[in-house]
């Protein structure tokens, strides 16, 4: 009896150190999922791009101007080298940069601009931003109204001087059509001479052509980039400011320059201006907020500054 029960402690014994012994052959599972051969092991590794390469694209990021319109351009006015681009050739609402163009029209329509014009109930055209300090029954002369429509971007003023138009405000688009078509810019039309329509749309392309244009007549020059301008009404002497602040800039030499604002064009700016010896037409459309435009006229005027000492050296393009 007393050897049978050794005996059995024994086998007992004897079978605990066999499973001890297969246990610690075994790894644990989770290692076992862990356990991956040296040649997969590389090959789960992420790849990454070489240190000079992701140096390379990091720094081209940086050398772009961080602007925040939604469409920009930004040429050489010497050659129409592009020096910044986004969204450039998308048409879309200008808002009262059409002014620049209904400038045009009756610059080269040979209209007398000391002629006296009264503002009338036609005159009064609706939407936000149609509010105006020339009441109904105002006389100024066509060239009033157009140095406060340009640089005072005053809707009321720019409508008087369209509807005095031979054949009224109709044969005006008209012609404001037909010029932009002389000019070249392809994706723009005009439904109104104040830019309150959304129907007024037009590339930054197209804008850079207008721009220019502009540019070179100088009366439209001079009434764009005034900082103020007086006029008598009735009694009042009523003075009337630039919607540009950079015009009043000593740091700023600007030639010619339109601002504009609607709910659908959101904020805009247009200008030709000269940056370190280098002529260059800005245009920035579809900013947001009321100083975005200003802001990205002078990240864009800083970024010209740091990428380009002279004339003759390029600058990069986003054409995103």
């Amino acid at each position: 009896m007393r050897g049978t029960f050794k005996a059995a402690v024994l086998a007992v014994s004897s079978l605990l150190v066999f499973i001890s012994f297969a246990h610690s052959a075994v790894p644990p599972s989770g290692d076992a999922k862990k356990a991956v051969p040296a040649k997969s092991q590389a090959a789960a590794a992420p790849v990454k791009a070489p240190a000079a390469a992701r140096t390379k694209a990091s720094s081209t990021r940086r050398d772009l101007p961080d602007v925040r319109s939604g469409s920009v351009l930004v040429i050489d006015a010497r050659d129409s080298a592009v020096l910044f681009s986004r969204h450039a050739n998308v048409a879309a609402p200008i808002a009262s940069i059409t002014k620049l163009m209904t400038a045009l029209v009756v610059l080269e329509g040979g209209q007398p601009l000391s002629e006296t014009l009264e503002i009338t109930q036609d005159d009064r055209v609706k939407g936000k931003g149609a509010a105006s300090r020339l009441g109904v029954g105002t006389k100024l002369s066509r060239g009033d109204f157009m140095h406060v429509a340009l640089m005072s971007s005053d809707n009321r003023a720019a409508h008087v001087i369209a509807r005095s138009f031979p054949g009224g405000v109709p044969a005006f688009v008209r012609a404001m059509n037909a010029k932009a078509q002389a000019l070249g810019m392809a994706s723009a039309h005009f439904a109104d001479p104040t830019g309150l329509s959304e129907l007024n749309v037009a590339s930054a392309e197209d804008l850079c052509l207008l721009v220019s244009a502009a540019s070179r007549n100088p009366t439209v020059r001079q009434y764009s980039t005034d900082h103020r301008h007086s006029v008598v009404v009735g009694k009042r002497m009523l003075e009337f400011r630039n919607t540009n602040t950079l015009v009043a800039k000593a740091d700023w030499n600007i030639l010619v320059q339109k601002t504009g604002f609607t709910n659908e064009a959101g904020q805009c700016l247009v200008m030709k201006t000269v940056i370190k010896d280098r002529t260059v037409v800005i245009v920035l459309l579809d900013s947001f907020g009321k100083y975005t435009r200003v802001a990205d006229a002078r990240r864009i005027r800083k970024w010209l500054e740091a990428r380009v000492p002279d004339r003759g050296t390029p600058a990069v393009a986003d054409r995103a």
